[in-house]
């Protein structure tokens, strides 16, 4: 028998709440999650299995909304179930709750961490996620001309999109989605960005060596040239 590992887990016997560890594989890589195994991975069985066959997709699909392979096995006259997860583009959430398979554990996703798994589930990433009360009108004058201006220099954006409206500009630079300004915009191109999105600011250390830090100061972001 294949060893617990990130794809693996063992249950002794059934109980609902490991509908939490299937929504864990679902998010992560996917898994096998075998019913009637010990953790010292011998077969010990399950009495019901028949009747979990037909019950535990049931209630997957019910909770979660997703669709599981389960497989009857057996060995040495004992009987077990093998219950195939597959990954999902999507994610997947446990009565509003987001588990996650890590390592040979399962985690319950909150905060930051949950914040990025959804981004990252929803192909998006932080900063390409629209402000909706961010008008084009808000940005600063100076700090598209000061963009314009190490553009020119850098000559990595074309002479013509240069000479476009601010507005062009950012549709050609990727900062407009369905109308609405994205992060990156206001991070680049605000006054004063921090008073959206606490926490805008770069925060600049010097090393001694990899692990030693000699002294460190934070700049707040600030898009316009002085």
């Amino acid at each position: 028998m294949t060893k617990e590992n990130q794809n693996t887990e063992w249950k002794e016997s059934w109980r609902d709440e490991y509908i939490k560890w299937i929504c864990g594989f679902a998010n992560a890589q996917g898994g096998t999650l075998y019913i009637g195994i010990n953790d010292n991975g011998i077969v010990s069985g399950v009495d019901d299995a028949e009747k979990l066959l037909e019950d535990i997709p049931n209630k997957v699909r019910d909770v979660l909304g997703i669709m599981v392979d389960v497989n009857l096995l057996s060995e040495n006259n004992l009987q077990y179930l093998e219950i195939i997860v597959e990954p999902y583009p999507y994610p997947i959430n446990y009565k509003g709750q987001y588990h996650f398979r890590s390592g040979s554990t399962k985690q319950e996703l909150k905060g930051l961490a949950l914040n990025k798994f959804l981004l990252e589930k929803t192909g998006k990433h932080w900063d390409s996620i629209p402000m909706p009360h961010l008008k084009i009108k808000d940005l600063n004058v100076r700090a598209f001309d000061d963009f314009r201006k190490r553009a020119t220099k850098s000559k990595r954006v074309e002479d013509d999109i240069l000479n476009e409206s601010d507005e062009t500009l950012l549709i050609h630079l990727n900062l407009i989605e369905e109308n609405q300004l994205k992060r990156a915009a206001l991070l680049l191109f605000h006054e004063r960005p921090e008073r959206y999105i606490t926490g805008a600011y770069v925060k600049i250390g010097f090393f001694a060596n990899p692990a030693d830090i000699l002294y460190q100061d934070e700049y707040m972001v600030h898009s316009c040239s002085k």
